[in-house]
């Protein structure tokens, strides 16, 4: 048994069920409310139309399955991909018009925009999406994506006064209730068990449980998401890489963004109440993110460092490879970064609640 691994579990459940009872000996009332990066912008209501699309009503259960078509999720499988799209994309349109919806409030304060999200978040919460059976590792990682973004959705447009307050507690009793079932599957409590459990899933979940545990006013539910940012950071070289995103090959790069974003979006959530993890392990998020953009402009390195042609963009960077970097940057100014900020058609990206924070 690995003693090392083994206290570091025993830790991280010590500091859940620490924060647990500090929150319970705290009244409702008197419990310190937990700040998302969106709580201290004002957003000027306005009478601004917006259409709302019907709320499309989904299953609890989710079957869906990955799309590669090797081990180390490298190749895409063409027939697996359009497989998956099917079965996971109204789940994934629900994310996308409920971001769309927070982000127009949040650009043009239109209460339609708001009361919008209201109604897609009730209704979802009503018909208890996510909640059943989820058949695959990819079930749940779509789980966790999407009800990350609703979440989001969520602390977007929470103190416009729009969701009453017994459909907010619905709404946030639901998501809670999905977000014990992402606790479940990182921490082994499922059938399902891989090294997805210690790459950059874990910290997307880090994303989804803050979010949630932010607009539910859980401490340990943030402090799970903290020990997850911790765990992948702990994993970052001097030289700015993951062993666990490098070993992907082709999409070495490719993952090395996709982990410094939750990795970004959790550092920004612990700075919002007080815990500074930009500065852990000698800014270890900042060699990442360096090196992550970097490779944006020039791939040579982690071409060298896989060993095959990387998976680059053709054309400026998307949103879901720049999009976070914005929150980023306003803390640590850097040209490159700026550049290709500037250079992406937008910033929205759907796992990450749309829009970053202004």
């Amino acid at each position: 048994m690995n003693t090392g691994k083994a206290m570091k579990r025993i830790s991280i459940a010590a500091s859940i069920a620490f924060c647990a009872v500090v929150g319970a000996s705290y009244s409702a009332a008197q419990r310190p409310t937990l700040h998302s990066p969106w709580s201290g912008t004002p957003v000027r209501m306005t009478s601004a139309p917006y259409h709302c699309p019907q709320a499309v009503h989904l299953s609890p259960d989710l079957a869906t399955e990955g799309f590669y078509a090797d081990s180390i999720g490298s190749v895409i499988d063409p027939v697996k991909m359009k497989a998956y799209a099917e079965s996971s994309g109204p789940y994934k349109d629900l994310g996308n018009v409920a971001v769309a919806a927070a982000d127009a409030f949040r650009t043009t304060g239109s209460k339609e925009a708001a009361a919008c999200v209201r109604q897609l978040l009730n209704a979802a919460a009503t018909d208890r999406v996510f909640t059943g059976k989820m058949s695959s590792t990819q079930a749940y990682f779509v789980q966790g994506w999407v009800i990350g973004a609703l979440a989001i959705s969520y602390l977007k447009v929470r103190d416009s006064g729009v969701i009453p307050t017994d459909e907010a507690k619905k709404i946030v009793a639901w998501m809670k209730e999905v977000a014990k079932q992402t606790l479940d599957f990182y921490e082994g409590r499922t059938a399902f068990t891989g090294t997805w459990q210690k790459n950059n899933h874990r910290y997307w979940a880090g994303v989804e449980i803050a979010s949630i545990g932010i607009a539910a006013n859980d401490r340990a539910m943030l402090e799970w998401a903290v020990a997850a940012y911790r765990e992948g950071i702990d994993q970052i070289t001097p030289e700015g890489t993951m062993s666990e995103e490098m070993r992907r090959g082709q999409r070495a790069l490719h993952y090395h963004l996709y982990a410094s974003s939750p990795l970004v979006y959790i550092a920004e959530c612990g700075e919002d109440n007080g815990i500074h993890l930009y500065a852990e392990r000698n800014h270890a998020l900042q060699r990442l993110v360096t090196r992550s953009t970097t490779g944006l402009v020039d791939n040579k390195y982690f071409e060298q460092q896989s060993g095959v042609k990387q998976d680059a963009p053709n054309g400026p960077p998307t949103a879901e490879e720049i999009g976070w970097a914005a929150a980023y940057v306003k803390r640590f100014p850097d040209p490159t970064i700026s550049s290709l900020i500037k250079q992406a058609p937008s910033l929205s990206y759907m796992y990450l609640g749309g829009l970053p924070p202004n």
